[in-house]
This record gives structure tokens, C-alpha cells and sequence, in this order.
């Protein structure tokens, strides 16, 4: 499966520019699938009366480039019609719906636990033989939605807005989240000053190994990498998923809090 990750610099809270750009991004593209940021075409904000939609607008729009370019498309966006947002991640391919996701864990530290409410459920979608689950920038942080995803996804994507403060803590807890559940980690990153914050991009495909497979340096650009449906092979050969003892661990969780 040929991905290709689109580190963009998105122009803060303008969806026209951005869809534009995006346009001409899948227009081009030589690939399977192609994944933008979280919040692609708005950038990361809080102002969801400005972010915010009800009537599907972007949702619609990539269909539509979907459909004329014959491609598959991640992206992110906001979803309003209460008085709190939800931070949404949802891949559509020939006009459909494959998938949508509500980011779970809402980034306290910035508010936007104040704005979004987090989902509560995980989605895995089928693509080409792999088993995908979308998740979404701060999620890396909770390794436990990644062992639930993993059980039976063979790819997670994460698309963020991560900034470059932190970037460290991006590539090291993404080779462990690689690491830990034996698939494939996808994820991409937006680029530059955004919003008022600087983002350091590394964009980056992983292997179950823990391998970086191909990396985006800190300018925006796009990348194709073709994976392959190894990850069944990979578990058997090292199943250390075979020796998890969750019903124990939520044992002593429980304990724990009493």
C-alpha cells in the first residue's frame, strides 16, 4: 500500500487556501492513500465558531476531490453543534466514508479540553488488506487505546499538530508505540509557524520493528511509502502480545484506586 503524508503549513483558519492546496496536492499524487494533519485545513485552534461545522462542508469537499482523482484521503476537522466541538479524523476513498474518529483525550494543557469533548470510541476500518485505526496527536501520550487499537489494527495513523518544543517526545514515544504493539505507526505532522506556534514537521512511517521507514525533515513536502502486510508475520515471530495479562492489570488498577 503506497501512503503518502502531506506535512503541510497550514494557513491558520482559512479553509478555502488550505482545500485549495490540497486539491492540488492529491491532484498530483502517485499514491494509494493520502493523509493530512490534524485539523488540515484550519490548523490547531480553539476558536471552533470559526473551525467548527455541522453541515459536513469538508467532509463533502473531499469526497468530491476523492471521486475526481480516485484517491483515498485522511483529514481532520471539527465538528460543532453543541456548545462543545469535537476533533475529528475521517478517511473517505471514491466518494465514501471509510472511517471517522473523535479524538478521544482533548490536550488539557492548551484548553482544548474547554472547547472539544473527547470521543469515546475507536474506529478500524479495512484498506486494501490492512486493518487501519486512526487516532489523533495528543492520543500518543495514552499507550493503552494503542493496545486496544492494535488487536486488531495493523496500521494506527496519527495525524497532529505537535509542536516543535516537544519534538523529541514525538519521534521517541512513536518508535515505542511501534514498538510496544508491533504495527505499523503512520504519522503525520503539519510544519512551521501556525497559529503562533512553531511546528518541527518529522513526518515519519515506522515499522513494527521500531524502524524509521522514511522521515520528512522541517519543510513542508509530502512522501510515499509503500508498506507491506507483514505485521501478522512479524507477531508470530515475537508474540509478546500472547503474554499481556490485561484482566490482571485491570485487577490492580482497581486495587490501586481503593
Amino acid at each position: 500500500m503506497k501512503i503518502q503524508l502531506c506535512q503541510t503549513n497550514i494557513i491558520w483558519e482559512n479553509k478555502e487556501l488550505n482545500l485549495k492546496k490540497a486539491e492540488s496536492i492529491i491532484s498530483n499524487s502517485q499514491s494509494d492513500i493520502l493523509l493530512f494533519p490534524e485539523m488540515s485545513f484550519t490548523g490547531f485552534s480553539n476558536n471552533t465558531n470559526i473551525t467548527g461545522e455541522s453541515d459536513n462542508f469538508t467532509i463533502n469537499k473531499i469526497k468530491a476531490f476523492s471521486i475526481k482523482y480516485n484517491k483515498a484521503v485522511g483529514f481532520g476537522w471539527v465538528y460543532k453543534i453543541d456548545e462543545k466541538a469535537e476533533n475529528h479524523y475521517t478517511f473517505v476513498s471514491n466518494g465514501n466514508v471509510l472511517a471517522d474518529y473523535a479524538k478521544i483525550h482533548p490536550f488539557s494543557y492548551s484548553g482544548e479540553n474547554l472547547y472539544f469533548k473527547g470521543g469515546n470510541s475507536l474506529t478500524i476500518f479495512d484498506y486494501k488488506g490492512f486493518k487501519i485505526a486512526p487516532l489523533i496527536c495528543y492520543d500518543l501520550r495514552f499507550p493503552e487505546i494503542f493496545q486496544v487499537a492494535s488487536k486488531v489494527a495493523n496500521v494506527i495513523t496519527l495525524a497532529a499538530n505537535w509542536p516543535a518544543s516537544r519534538d523529541e517526545h514525538w519521534k521517541t514515544l512513536l518508535k515505542a508505540r511501534a514498538i510496544e504493539n508491533m504495527c505499523y505507526i503512520i504519522a503525520v505532522n503539519c510544519v512551521g509557524y501556525i497559529g503562533g506556534i512553531n511546528y518541527s514537521g518529522d513526518s515519519c512511517v515506522i515499522n513494527p520493528n521500531g524502524d524509521v521507514i522514511d522521515m520528512l525533515s522541517n519543510n513542508e513536502g509530502c512522501v510515499i511509502c509503500d508498506i507491506n502486510n507483514d505485521v501478522a508475520d512479524y507477531r508470530k515471530k515475537f508474540p509478546t502480545k500472547n503474554d499481556r495479562k490485561v484482566e490482571l492489570y485491570v485487577d490492580l488498577y482497581e486495587k490501586i484506586l481503593l
